[in-house]
């Protein structure tokens, strides 16, 4: 996938998880708040297979995982635990697709990236599989094969839908930094070579076949470049972790035609500011940047600064409506 194809994203979305366990509720939820932009909701509370790595590790194609005391951890068949994960992930497809009856417009779906999966996946020894380059590798591969048949029944079920995948890296920085903890907790694994983050985080992203691909961070310093390269046609990260530091990569990434996902609403319950507040900072990072106020939004797309599980159920919806408002806020007034 590359940068160079330019895809016109809607104004304002969602990052992926919403709080409760009803998936009809979940999709009723989306779909009113984002009538061009809604994206498939994952509902943790429901408990293990619904958190974020045993989703995705249920997509799993010939590996499968279990929960341990420790964690989620690779075994050599499906139990219970894949079942319920894969049981779940179809009920929430069955909500999305009764919701999205005769959809057309851009549909996204998340599943976490190669990375964070390699950083929280055990292997049988108890050491994460990010301690083995092999296991590395197998884990990708079997995640892009699961995702491709992911995205295949997406389409199938959505068929107006332009489907956006996108790739949850939250650890993606501690394991470029080597900051990711052994099983003991004494020592830490050592930091993976950038270019080999960057090829693995191009292949995942290829089974898109040239589709839209975000990668969300919600960690703070997000590899901007490395993303970009990786094929990324947009980043998702929280702008309040932004620094004057980020400046740079983030103005190159506009020039280059990358969608910037800013996370400005909060993610947890409090008073949210009035709409031309929320994206207050981002109007300031523009002039800061001197880059053209009729680029913001062509350049970004308002969502919640990560996802939404940790807030109330009436929190949740006020937020997604807030990102709306945000967006239209910054679409008035872009000086």
């Amino acid at each position: 996938m590359s940068n160079n194809t330019q895809f016109s994203f809607a104004a304002a979305t969602g990052i992926g998880s919403l709080p409760g366990g009803d998936a009809r509720e979940a999709a009723k939820t989306v779909t009113g708040s984002f009538e061009d932009f809604p994206f498939l909701a994952e509902l943790p509370a429901r408990g293990p297979g619904a958190d974020m790595i045993g989703r995705t590790a249920g997509m799993l194609v010939e590996l499968y995982a279990r929960v341990e005391p420790s964690g989620w951890r690779l075994g050599d068949r499906p139990g219970r635990d894949t079942k319920r994960a894969r049981s779940w992930l179809g009920q929430d497809l069955d909500a999305l697709e009764e919701f999205t009856q005769g959809y057309e417009g851009q549909l996204k779906v998340q599943a976490v990236g190669p990375w964070t999966l390699a950083a929280a996946l055990e292997l049988r020894n108890g050491e994460v599989a990010l301690s083995d380059p092999g296991a590395c590798r197998d884990l990708a591969a079997s995640l892009a094969e699961g995702l491709r048949l992911h995205l295949e029944d997406v389409r199938r079920r959505v068929p107006g839908a332009q489907v956006v995948l996108q790739l949850d890296e939250p650890s993606l920085m501690a394991v470029l930094r080597g900051q990711v903890k052994s099983a003991s907790g004494y020592r830490t694994h050592r930091a993976v070579d950038r270019q080999v983050v960057e090829a693995t985080l191009r292949d995942v992203a290829g089974v898109h076949g040239g589709g839209p691909v975000v990668v969300h961070s919600c960690a703070p310093d997000v590899p901007f470049a490395l993303l970009r390269r990786a094929g990324a046609a947009a980043i998702s990260f929280d702008f309040a972790l932004l620094t004057e530091r980020d400046d740079d990569a983030i103005g190159e990434a506009v020039e280059g035609g990358t969608r910037l996902f800013a996370g400005v609403v909060p993610g947890t319950d409090g008073p949210l500011s009035d709409p031309a507040g929320s994206v207050m900072g981002v109007r300031t990072l523009w002039r800061r940047l001197g880059l053209h106020p009729g680029l913001l939004t062509e350049a970004v797309t308002v969502t919640p600064s990560c996802g939404l599980a940790g807030a109330s159920p009436g929190y949740a919806r006020e937020a997604l409506a807030h990102c709306v408002r945000a967006a239209r806020s910054l679409a008035d007034n872009p000086e």
